[in-house]
C-alpha cells in the first residue's frame, strides 16, 4: 500500500461492534443505559461521599476518585460511539482520535494506580489500625491521588508522542468502537518496533506494579485477619475490603481474559465486542458493587435520595 504522511491524514473509521444495520438500535439502546447507570451511580457516590461526614475518611476519598474517573473514562469513549451509530457516521478526526486514545490510557491508567492504592489504604487500616490515621494523613492521601494521576498522565502521553512519528497507510479503518492503541499502531506504514516494544514495556511495568501492590497488600491483609482471635473481628476485617477486592478481580479478570481472547482470536468484532463489556460494563458494575456490598455507602445513598425527596 502506498504510505501517507501522517500529517496528510485527515481522520480515521471506527467501525463499530457491527456492522449489522439490524443491531444498530439495540446495541445503542444497551450502550446508551450502561452509559446513564455509570455516569449516575457514580455520581451518586460522590455526592454520598461529600455530603456525609462520616464518610470523609481516607477509603472513601479514594473510593470518590475512582468514581470519578470512571465516569471520564467512559465519557471519553462511550458519547462518541452513540453519535456514530445514530449518524451512521463513521469518521473521528486524526486529532481527535489521538486525544481520545491518550485519555483512555490516562483515565485507564488512573483507575489501575488508584486501585493499588485502596490496597494499601486497606493494608494499613487491618494490619496497622493504631497508627492508621498517622499513616494515611491528609496530605498523604492527596499525594497518593495526585501522583497516580501524574504517572498516568506521563504514560498516556508517552504513547501519544509515540503515535506522532508513525506514517499511515491508505487504509485507515480502526475495528473498533474507540481509537484503540494497539488497533491504531496496526495501521501505520513505517516502522512500529519501537511501538510495540515501548507498548508492551510500559503494559507490563505499569500493570505489573499495580498488580504486584495488590496481591502484596491482600497477603498481608489475610495472614493478618487469619491471626485475628475472634470470628467477628474477622467477619468486620473482611467486610471493609470485599467490594474492593471484588472491583480488583473484576477489573484484572475481565482485562486479562480480552487480552487472552484478542490473541486467540482473529476476528476484529468479537475483540471489539470483549473491549465494550470491559471499558463500558465494567464501569456499570463498579457503583452497583459498592452500593450494594458497603453498609456505609448503603445508608449514606439512602440519606441522599431521602433529603432529595424531602426538598421536592
Amino acid at each position: 500500500m502506498e504510505a501517507k504522511n501522517q500529517t496528510a491524514v485527515s481522520e480515521f473509521l471506527l467501525l463499530g461492534l457491527t456492522d449489522d444495520p439490524e443491531l444498530q438500535p439495540l446495541i445503542f439502546s444497551l450502550i446508551l443505559s450502561m452509559y446513564l447507570v455509570t455516569v449516575l451511580g457514580n455520581l451518586l457516590i460522590i455526592l454520598a461521599i461529600s455530603s456525609d461526614s462520616h464518610l470523609h475518611t481516607p477509603m472513601y476519598f479514594f473510593l470518590s476518585n475512582l468514581s470519578l474517573s470512571d465516569i471520564c473514562l467512559s465519557t471519553t469513549t462511550v458519547p462518541k460511539m452513540l453519535v456514530n451509530i445514530q449518524t451512521r457516521d463513521q469518521r473521528i478526526s486524526y486529532t481527535g482520535c489521538l486525544a481520545q486514545m491518550g485519555f483512555v490510557l490516562v483515565f485507564g491508567g488512573l483507575e489501575n494506580c488508584l486501585l493499588a492504592v485502596m490496597a494499601y489504604d486497606r493494608y494499613v487500616a487491618i494490619c496497622h489500625p493504631l497508627r492508621y490515621t498517622v499513616i494515611m494523613n491528609t496530605r498523604v492521601c492527596v499525594s497518593l491521588s495526585l501522583f497516580s494521576l501524574a504517572l498516568s498522565i506521563v504514560v498516556g502521553l508517552l504513547h501519544s508522542l509515540m503515535i506522532l512519528r508513525l506514517s499511515f497507510c491508505t487504509e485507515l479503518r480502526i475495528p473498533h468502537f474507540f481509537c484503540e492503541l494497539a488497533q491504531i499502531i496496526r495501521l501505520a506504514c513505517s516502522d512500529t518496533l519501537v511501538d510495540n516494544v515501548v507498548t508492551y514495556v510500559a503494559a507490563c511495568i505499569f500493570c505489573g506494579v499495580s498488580v504486584f501492590g495488590n496481591m502484596f497488600s491482600y497477603i498481608r491483609i489475610v495472614s493478618s485477619i487469619l491471626r485475628m482471635p475472634s470470628s467477628e473481628g474477622k467477619y468486620k476485617a473482611f467486610s471493609t475490603c470485599g467490594s474492593h477486592l471484588s472491583v480488583v478481580s473484576l477489573f484484572y479478570g475481565t482485562g486479562f481474559g480480552v487480552y487472552i481472547s484478542s490473541a486467540v482470536t482473529d476476528s476484529p468484532q468479537k475483540t471489539a465486542v470483549g473491549s465494550a463489556m470491559y471499558s463500558v460494563a465494567l464501569q456499570t458494575l463498579n457503583p452497583i458493587t459498592y452500593s450494594l456490598r458497603n453498609r456505609d455507602m448503603k445508608a449514606a445513598l439512602w440519606k441522599l435520595t431521602a433529603g432529595t425527596e424531602s426538598l421536592l
